[in-house]
């Protein structure tokens, strides 16, 4: 049996949900990331359970055709593309393949129609909100010369894999607009001129803490998030002026301030300094309100395509009741009401449903209600939404990356649909769920993967279940 630090030789069969490669070593599973099926390398033991073994790369003997040259210089560093270094169509049939393995291994299904994976309009520049982190901390590149030619003590960036107190500064991101990056570099340079230190997690000090930027796709609009640790008058007045000199392409600029220790880019207080606070976005025919801390899909697109594929598969001919679990802000449910008689919003997070009926009063969709409800609690006692609303005809459900409720889904077979259309952004949890709804008198159609973020590992699908 292999021992942690051995060097073995791996020839790579497979790729997890989680973009590692999958080998076999004396029979037991070998998971090894950064590799790709066909592949093969020397590599170091580094980690060992009883069920499986964890190896990092020291050679590698061949690699994948698919390989090619990645065009951002933070690749090999950043960690938020794991796969930019691989030709984007066979990334697609890597998800394709993840999926099927997901169903088949914990779901059990074998013959269920997997639709090719829906590609993404945009490989790149596709992200419409991107945070990045100050730290006092930066992580220094092994190749960098001495003088280091960027300061040790600041760093606006993102967070090392596995480090949360470590950020690799970088300049720009090939995920965001050009227009984000000019408003990235700019940020920094007057964050590192403005007097006033970064975040720094070892000591629970700082005043700078994230910079978020989010932008509309099909708008032009764009917003700038500075969150600090609180509100400073006089350098928001500095950074206005700053904004206007350099011609920032903007068209709302906040300041929201948190003295949370965790590293989640919320405010618990906010002050617009310039524009409506706000920034819009459409999907079809639709127009969305944003806000600094409010949800919405990350690829405009893309989550366009995904939407229309949820009313494909809910069937509406504009007779049916259709309620919508874990509808968020709302635009799943706006976007299928043009097809629907009635659709009832349910969601746990009160500001999500505030802003669930504004954008719908703001799209003159009068079909639409939205209600604050726990779907893990409340949904115990779904009949009631029965009684309020009628029997619905279809349930849309779009759960977090835990999946659906276990009372959620007692819930969706007390209310007896016709038809269930899950939105899944976690193939192993849809997977899950989806078993319970098919052993409990539901049919397993069909599953459309959908690429929401090229050149990550991660996958989303919609799937069609109807009533036996």
């Amino acid at each position: 049996m292999a021992r942690k630090g051995d060097i073995v030789h791996l020839v790579i069969e497979d790729v997890t949900f989680g973009s590692e490669g999958i080998a076999r070593l004396d029979g037991q599973v070998v998971f090894v990331p950064a590799a790709l099926p066909g592949e093969e390398v020397e590599a170091r033991i580094v980690q060992r359970k009883r069920d499986f073994l964890r190896a990092q790369i020291v050679e590698w003997k061949t690699r994948s055709g698919h390989r090619l040259q990645p065009p951002c210089p933070h690749f090999a560093f950043c960690g938020g593309c794991v796969w930019q270094d691989v030709a984007y169509e066979y990334q697609l049939q890597l998800k394709h393949r993840i999926v099927a393995e997901t169903l088949r291994r914990i779901g059990g299904f074998g013959e269920v129609p997997i639709h090719p994976v829906l590609a993404s309009p945009q490989a790149f520049r596709y992200r419409n909100k991107m945070e990045f982190s100050f730290s006092a901390h930066r992580w220094i590149l092994p190749d960098e010369p001495d003088p280091l030619p960027k300061p040790r003590d600041f760093a606006l960036g993102f967070h090392i894999p596995g480090r949360y107190d470590k950020v690799l500064d970088i300049d720009a991101c090939w995920l965001q607009s050009e227009e984000n990056d000019q408003i990235l570099q700019a940020v920094k340079a007057f964050a590192l001129e403005s007097g006033k230190t970064p975040w720094n997690t070892r000591t629970r000090s700082g005043f700078w803490r994230f910079l978020v930027l989010r932008e509309g796709k099909n708008t032009g609009q764009r917003m700038i998030n500075l969150v600090t640790y609180e509100h400073d008058s006089e350098i928001n007045r500095r950074f206005l002026a700053f904004a206007a000199l350099h011609s920032l392409p903007y068209t709302t600029l906040v300041n929201n301030a948190t003295k949370s220790l965790g590293g989640v880019a919320f405010g618990e207080s906010e002050v617009v300094l310039d524009g409506p606070g706000i920034i819009h976005e459409t999907l079809g025919k639709f127009t969305f309100e944003i806000s600094a801390n409010s949800f919405f899909q990350t690829n405009s697109l893309q989550a366009e395509n995904l939407y229309r594929k949820a009313v494909e598969f809910a069937r509406l001919t504009g007779a049916e009741t259709v309620f919508d679990l874990y509808c968020g802000t709302g635009s799943i449910a706006i976007f299928v009401s043009p097809y629907a008689r009635r659709v009832v919003g349910i969601e746990l997070v009160e500001a999500a449903v505030t802003n669930a009926r504004r954008n719908a009063a703001l799209n003159g969709v009068n079909n639409c209600t939205f209600e604050v409800g726990d779907i893990g609690k409340e949904f115990r006692r779904a009949w009631r939404y029965e009684e309020r609303y009628a029997k619905p005809d279809v349930v849309i459900v779009d759960p977090p990356r835990a999946g659906v409720h276990p009372n959620g889904l007692k819930g969706i077979l007390a209310l007896k649909p016709e038809r269930v259309v899950y939105v899944s952004c976690n193939p192993s949890t849809f997977a899950r769920d989806a078993r319970f709804l098919v052993d409990s008198g539901y049919d397993l159609v069909q599953v459309q993967p959908v690429d929401m973020f090229p050149h990550t590992a991660h996958i989303e699908l919609v799937a069609e279940l109807v009533k036996r």
